[in-house]
């Protein structure tokens, strides 16, 4: 059963994921909070005191409360010149990947012909409990041969919401459904000679719904504790740059505390 704690957590997470709090705005009084919440002042600000930990809020004066802004001071440099693309030639192409030759010319450098592969758009997504545990898998990978940990996700379907993707993802790989997520960062994997647009998704809380029914991409399901992160990285256990990418910015949003609680 869900505590209340637990509850009041998941019910502000989702006020800022779902853009009813938006980035910079004002956290409704504590007064506000606990009689619109049920609970008490005491458990409140333990909530929000992990909220502020974790990088959600920002606590201003004594009990003031708001949505980190996300403006940057870090100004683009203004002299430098994009390439100039002069064209694009397909020398391989199928349902699964493509590769082509585009005619380049960068600044101050003769044109020449850059090799380019095309992949698919992907989502992936971070499920966290109540618990500090996140939602993986236990996966053989047959290109590296070997077996390692990965977030679920897969490819976004023509036409497809990133969010629907990732939310059917998790369930059909896992037999669990995300209650909320919060798209997070769009990444390039490979950003020198490779497109494939990874979205990353991070959710609170889940449902258990069934056995998995992608079989093909299932694996050993289990909710891994986010203080074995770190370990499972330097042991070269964490698979993908995706479950990468989205496991560093949940161990940064919490500051570092459950880095600590590893050492």
């Amino acid at each position: 059963m869900e505590t209340k704690s637990a509850r009041v957590y998941r019910t502000i997470r989702e006020w800022i994921a779902s853009g009813e709090l938006p980035p910079g705005s004002k956290l409704p009084s504590e007064r506000t909070l606990v009689e619109d919440l049920d609970i008490g002042r005491t458990q409140l600000r333990r909530v929000l005191a992990r909220l502020v930990a974790e990088r959600v809020l920002e606590v201003h004066g004594r009990s003031s409360y708001k949505i980190p802004s996300l403006d940057v001071t870090t100004a683009p440099p203004a002299e430098l010149e994009p390439w100039q693309i002069h064209g694009e030639r397909t020398i391989y192409d199928n349902r699964w990947v493509k590769l082509g030759l585009v005619d380049v010319e960068p600044p101050g450098v003769e044109r020449f012909e850059h090799h380019v592969v095309r992949l698919h758009h992907v989502s992936i997504a971070a499920i966290l409990d109540d618990r500090d545990r996140v939602l993986m898998l236990w996966r053989y990978r047959f290109v590296p041969n070997r077996f390692g940990w990965e977030l679920p996700g897969g490819i976004v379907d023509e036409g497809e919401d990133p969010k629907t993707t990732a939310l059917r993802e998790v369930e059909e790989e896992t037999g669990w459904r995300p209650e909320s997520l919060e798209h997070v960062v769009t990444y390039q994997p490979m950003v020198g000679m490779v497109d494939s647009p990874h979205e990353i998704f991070v959710g609170h809380g889940a449902e258990h719904v069934g056995d998995p029914t992608d079989l093909e991409e299932a694996g050993h399901v289990a909710w891994v504790p986010l203080f074995d992160i770190p370990g499972l990285m330097a042991r070269g256990e964490l698979m993908g740059s995706g479950t990468l990418v989205a496991l560093l910015y949940v161990l940064a949003s919490r500051g570092g505390d459950a880095v600590k609680a590893s050492a």
